[in-house]
């Protein structure tokens, strides 16, 4: 026996600590968990309002831009009167070419009157205000239908006309009649007499191929615009930026990453690239102006002028990229091949680089993606000042010749003021979506397919 206390035991007079179990949570655990709980909670919350403004827009741009893959179109059938294209008979390209598209309204005016006749149909409009639900590229249309073949003079073709933006808008709810009260381009009466079309089949509203593959139009001739021409200068563009960036940007990768000096040049050189990564596209576009027009007196609104600026602003995007690439590889492919007897270049071009490719070509269609959305550099250097009504005819055309892109078409539909030019908007907005999602899938696919992991 002793009088001494064991060190477990509590001092004399000292509360006794409770008993706890490993299954019965402590207050303080209850407040982590619960920590946990709410952390998980703001998470979950963040994804869903997220998603949310996701699916609204998208639901935007897709209510607001569907119905411009939509047209509304007129079926006739027309006369081509011999005394009206070809007064002397002789088919002559260049007297038919005399005849203005003038000379074809009329034309237009007697196939509603015919056309009435046939379905029976009381209106009373006259043929002047019939004729007025078409497009005022109608004529034109006709016009280059007769030149394109001189021997179709003489007789009766069925042919399909666009209809004016109001009748279109009509069809699309966009237009109504009270919205119409004070608008001089159509009246109730026509919108009547375009019911009655409707019943009897001779207006139709059917997809419109054009939109895609046509030309831009005037501010008079909305339903004829299309994104065709503009989509040609974005592919001229991509292909300067990719025939100078990628070149360029892995080469002064390869350099910096493996053959470069470590010291403060190198660095400073580091610093800048990274900063003009982060340097706004309008910058850019104020360079380009400076240098390739004003100083170098290349064409304005060319895409190679286009594609010069672009070049400039992606090639931080691929150095970036393609370093990261280059890190990734492990140090031991290079000591083994250096071991094995090879040089430095045949290690980096042999090793290095075959292994680095999945993330260099990553990073360079995600630059491409990037410069393909770009607006601000090309108004700059007035790529939206400028009508593309015809598609270049070569390489050499499409690079120096004035013509748009994607999203420059898009700025200058979006500040006209025919609401039908705003509908073509998001519809421009879908195409370039399609491009840029297509372009990224390309990137995750090359991606997961060519990774190496160590």
């Amino acid at each position: 026996m002793t009088d001494a206390t064991s060190p477990n035991m509590p001092a004399s007079g000292a509360a006794v600590p409770p008993k706890t179990s490993i299954h019965t949570q402590s207050d303080r655990v209850k407040k982590r968990n619960a920590a946990e709980r709410r952390f998980k909670m703001y998470g979950l919350a963040a994804i869903g309002a997220g998603l949310l403004m996701l699916l609204v827009l998208l639901t935007t741009i897709l209510g607001n831009g569907l119905g411009a893959f939509q047209q509304t179109f007129v079926t006739l059938e027309v006369e081509l009167l011999e005394s009206k294209l070809d007064k002397k008979g002789n088919r002559n390209l260049e007297d038919i070419k005399k005849v203005s598209t003038f000379g074809y309204a009329p034309l237009m005016k007697t196939a509603f009157e015919t056309k009435v006749e046939e379905l029976g149909l009381e209106t009373g409009l006259k043929s002047k205000d019939m004729a007025a639900i078409l497009s005022k590229s109608a004529a034109a249309e006709l016009r280059d239908y007769v030149l394109e073949d001189p021997s179709r003079i003489g007789t009766k073709v069925e042919f399909t006309f666009l209809a004016n933006s109001r009748v279109d808008g009509y069809l699309k709810g966009r237009v109504t009649r009270e919205s119409i009260a004070n608008d001089k381009k159509i009246s109730a009466a026509q919108l009547d007499f375009v019911d009655m079309m409707v019943e009897a089949g001779v207006v139709k509203k059917t997809f419109n191929p054009d939109f895609i593959f046509g030309a831009d139009a005037s501010d008079q001739r909305p339903e004829a615009a299309g994104m065709g021409v503009s989509m040609m200068g974005s592919l001229f563009m991509m292909l300067v930026v990719l025939a100078l960036a990628l070149p360029i940007g892995v080469a002064a990768s390869i350099y910096l990453e493996e053959f470069a000096p470590k010291n403060w040049i190198t660095d400073l050189i580091e610093v800048n690239i990274s900063n003009l990564a982060a340097v706004p596209s309008i910058v850019f576009g104020i360079l380009g102006l400076a240098v390739f027009i004003n100083y170098m007196h290349l064409p304005q609104s060319a895409p190679l002028v286009g594609g010069l600026v672009l070049t400039l602003m992606t090639l931080p995007t691929i150095i970036i990229s393609t370093r990261a690439s280059l890190k990734a590889v492990p140090p031991s492919i290079r000591d083994a091949a250096l071991g094995l007897g090879a040089s430095k270049m045949q290690s980096v071009f042999h090793h290095v680089l075959p292994l680095a490719a999945p993330g260099i070509l990553t990073g360079t269609i995600i630059g491409l993606a990037q410069a393909l959305g770009e607006t601000a550099p090309l108004l700059l250097i007035g790529m939206i000042g400028f009508i593309a009504s015809n598609p270049p005819e070569g390489l050499i055309e499409g690079l120096m010749s004035p013509n748009s892109a994607m999203p420059a078409q898009i700025y200058e539909w979006a500040k006209r003021a025919e609401p039908a030019f705003y509908e073509r908007a998001w519809g421009g907005i879908i195409i370039l979506l399609i491009f840029l999602v297509t372009m990224n899938t390309i990137a995750v696919i090359l991606r997961r397919r060519f990774e190496r992991r160590w």
